[in-house]
């Protein structure tokens, strides 16, 4: 794809890139103090860098390569993924955002460990952190393959020796940064990335002449409805709901920036600023895929390398190193938002509560090992589990069995008991985890059995204990 002078110049350019991004990370490290500075960014974030963390976050290397992917492949039916993500940061914006942020001001919370700690006790921990480890080392994960499938095709190594490499340069990053790096980077990620992937969905539909070209090259082939955003299966849609979609609700590294914000001013006007400029770059990605099928006519190329593809096809090779970095952009601001998101777990929610007697420095100390622990997971998982979004969806299909439902009535029902709510964590999980494991027998997803257990557990024993509880006292009484 690319000649053996451009690949030099390109490998000096992602190194040169990675180092930047290291020294700055060093730099923060040593305006990085204390735990909570390394965690929720000392609280005091305003709204331009929590917009374009929030940005950073949200778009990854799934969404420019795997989404891409998938528009070249299934079509314009892939948008339901952005449709059922919208429904859902509306959601979260309108009746979850101020309650979250409340808590953790009051409670000076961390993770979501915190919350369903306070809301169910002690034992709700040990669930939580397994739920939310599996979301984000299999997320973290999918952004270690991004970074080798951007080595292999611009300086032709190996993916295997890739994944090691984008694991050891990612790792290392976060180890020494902390959130307060990860916001600062986040602020240079989240704008090259939009004004990138907004000038390429242009450019695309320039050179594939508008709509009406796309649309007639698709007729000619007999493959109009690829165009059509209900080329999809309900099914499909509704695995895109409960996995991706809701998992915004219980997403830890989104809680983590409500709670990083100034205020709750800042964390609502940054998320809604950032979520629907995010989503719309996940819509124009899909788009981009769709385009270069049937307008840039790219028909005899591995789907998996389309965004390399497209950015060859319309741009000198100059602008086409400016994509490249665009697209390190978008892996790196998620990759490290991740992987910080799955290690506050482990320090918080397994340290903390267990050896309250370490002191702010030890715990930094504890901050960084976390660190360490969830990247070799993610590795693990980046080697044996194929496929960008498959790897993204698996991982968030096991959180949101274990931890919507207890959240959610959680925050909204006080009924809730605590033993439900430990039943519900617990039976979710295992089951989803077990179903994934067999291979997803009758061809159903883990998503599908799972969540309604879980649900259903939580009603269930809820009935049960408050029952159980009302006799107890007419019976002291």
């Amino acid at each position: 794809m690319f000649s053996g002078d451009e690949r030099i110049i390109l490998s000096v350019i992602v190194f040169v890139y990675f180092i930047f991004l290291f020294v700055l990370a060093l730099y923060m490290n040593r305006k990085t103090k204390t735990y909570e500075d390394y965690n929720v960014a000392g609280r005091s974030v305003s709204i331009i860098p929590i917009i374009l963390t929030f940005i950073g976050t949200g778009v990854g290397g799934s969404t420019l390569l795997g989404y891409m992917e998938n528009g070249y492949i299934l079509g314009m039916g892939e948008q339901w993924i952005h449709i059922t993500m919208f429904l859902c940061v509306i959601i979260f914006a309108s009746f979850l955002l101020k309650r979250i942020r409340s808590l953790g001001e009051n409670h000076n919370m961390v993770t979501v460990g915190d919350y369903t700690s306070l809301r169910y006790g002690k034992q709700a921990r040990i669930p939580t952190v397994i739920s939310i480890l599996f979301s984000y080392c299999a997320m973290t994960g999918m952004q270690f393959v991004a970074i080798a499938t951007i080595l292999n095709l611009t300086i032709g190594l190996n993916v295997t020796l890739g994944i090691f490499i984008g694991w050891a340069l990612l790792t290392l990053k976060t180890y020494f940064g902390g959130l307060k790096a990860v916001i600062w980077q986040d602020v240079i990620h989240g704008t090259i990335l939009t004004m990138g992937v907004i000038a390429l969905f242009i450019t695309v539909l320039i050179v594939a002449g508008g709509w009406e070209s796309i649309s007639a090259y698709a007729s000619t082939n007999n493959q109009e409805d690829m165009l059509s955003i209900m080329n999809i299966e309900p099914s499909e849609i509704f695995i895109y709901l409960l996995t991706l979609a809701v998992f915004q609700f219980i997403r830890q590294d989104l809680w983590q920036r409500v709670w990083a914000a100034k205020n709750v001013k800042t964390a609502r006007n940054g998320y809604w600023i950032s979520m629907i400029i995010a989503v719309l770059i996940g819509a124009i990605a899909v788009a981009i895929g769709v385009f270069s099928r049937y307008g840039l006519r790219l028909e005899n190329i591995d789907p998996v390398l389309i965004y390399y593809g497209v950015v060859e096809d319309v741009f000198p090779f100059s602008l086409v190193v400016v994509m490249i970095i665009v697209l390190l952009a978008a892996v790196i601001s998620s990759a490290d938002s991740f992987l910080l998101a799955g290690s506050s777990s482990i320090v918080n929610d397994i340290i903390r509560p267990n050896f309250k007697h370490l002191n702010n420095k030890k715990m930094l100390i504890c901050s960084r090992i976390s660190v360490l622990i969830v990247s070799i997971v993610a590795l693990v998982l980046a080697l044996s589990v194929p496929g960008l979004v498959n790897l993204m969806v698996t991982g968030t299909a096991m959180s949101v069995s274990g931890l919507l439902a207890p959240v959610m009535f959680g925050l909204f029902w006080k009924r809730v008991t605590k033993a439900a709510g430990v039943a519900s964590m617990w039976g979710g999980l295992v089951t989803a985890v077990i179903w994934q494991v067999l291979g997803h027998p009758f061809g159903l997803h883990p998503i599908f059995i799972g969540l309604p257990l879980s649900i259903a557990i939580l009603l269930i024993v809820t009935f049960l204990t408050r029952h159980h509880n009302q006799n107890a006292g007419l019976t002291m009484k």
